[in-house]
């Protein structure tokens, strides 16, 4: 049988392989386009998602828009999703257990999409790929994964907490058309190679 985003968010949502799925009101597999040339995968669903079972929604997907906005994007053009599908309680970050337990649905996700370019938000969607790294050191810098780009930011939510991250959000942003372009001209000149390592993700710095 072929595999579909329909049959993966079927399957998410009657995954009980963590305790996340006993306190949960939805599932929040991700929404979007099934053709996005980008995908931005956040860390868990907050109150809201939890309620809708679509992801950023509330204050940080309001930010999320005005920011998609600003380069000419909405939210029909992407792919949005999460770590983890389920919402953690009281908002707490997700554990490595619950994060290796949705896993498999996400990387199920970015093969059926097969975006040419993933954006992390924040440090534990970040640890898939750069778990030995700082997202202030290495936010917004494009790597490569074979004919694809990764690009760590920091997540909206961390930009609304404390304003003096606002204007690296916002000029990592303006960076998404440009490697767009890039992307499709192949020119990864000047552009690290990534390396998935092995160090679990909460050895990460918030900062």
């Amino acid at each position: 049988m072929s595999d579909s985003l329909d049959q993966v968010a079927t399957e998410i949502a009657g995954c009980t392989k963590c305790a996340l799925h006993a306190g949960r009101t939805k599932t929040v597999p991700g929404a979007g386009s099934p053709n996005a040339e980008i995908m931005f995968i956040g860390e868990g669903p907050g109150f809201h998602e939890d309620q809708s079972g679509l992801p950023f929604v509330g204050r940080a997907g309001d930010f999320l828009n005005e920011l998609l906005g600003t380069i000419g994007l909405a939210r029909e053009d992407v792919f949005i999703a999460n770590v983890v599908k389920c919402r953690p309680p009281q908002n707490r970050d997700p554990k490595p257990k619950e994060i290796e337990a949705c896993s498999d649905y996400l990387q199920r996700q970015i093969d059926l999409i097969n975006p040419k370019i993933i954006v992390t938000l924040g440090r534990f969607s970040m640890a898939r790929w750069f778990p030995n790294a700082k997202i202030s050191e290495i936010h917004g810098t494009p790597y490569r994964f074979g004919d694809r780009l990764v690009v760590p930011f920091y997540h909206p939510v961390a930009a609304l907490r404390r304003a003096s991250l606002q204007g690296d959000v916002r000029a990592d942003f303006n960076t998404l058309p440009g490697l767009i372009e890039k992307v499709a001209q192949g020119d990864f000149t000047g552009m690290p190679v990534g390396a998935i390592g092995d160090e679990p993700p909460q050895q990460l710095s918030l900062f």
